[in-house]
């Protein structure tokens, strides 16, 4: 069994939820994740602040945040176990996250000292 990190791209990370929507949308995340960990195919997971993040670039330039650059950030990361990377799609399908128009998840699978294939 591989295992595959679940990437939630959210297309506008400026876009500040109510602490109510975020409440919502925290017990729909946790009982999805519960889902798969019924399973056993869960083995971690964390959200990432919009805040306080830093790039480094090329030459040590540093900026805060990707948010000068896109729109798009990336809002946190759950990894499974997963028999193929099919069965991590349909985990995938599932994560609260795709409810906002235009956000996704990445679905990809983690290389293990074996190398990628």
């Amino acid at each position: 069994m591989d295992e595959f990190i679940l990437i939630f791209r959210h297309e506008d990370g400026n876009k500040v939820a109510s602490p109510e929507q975020l409440q919502i949308w925290m017990k729909q995340t946790m009982d999805w994740i519960g889902t798969i960990a019924a399973q056993n195919k869960f083995s971690g997971g964390n959200g990432l602040p919009f805040d306080g993040a830093k790039v480094v670039r090329h030459n040590n330039v540093v900026t805060n945040g990707p948010f000068g650059d896109i729109k798009e950030t990336i809002g946190g990361y759950v990894i499974v176990k997963a028999n193929s990377v099919d069965e991590a799609v349909e985990f995938a399908k599932g994560c609260p996250v795709l409810q906002g128009e235009g956000n996704s998840v990445e679905v990809r699978k983690i290389a293990k000292g074996d190398g990628i294939h």
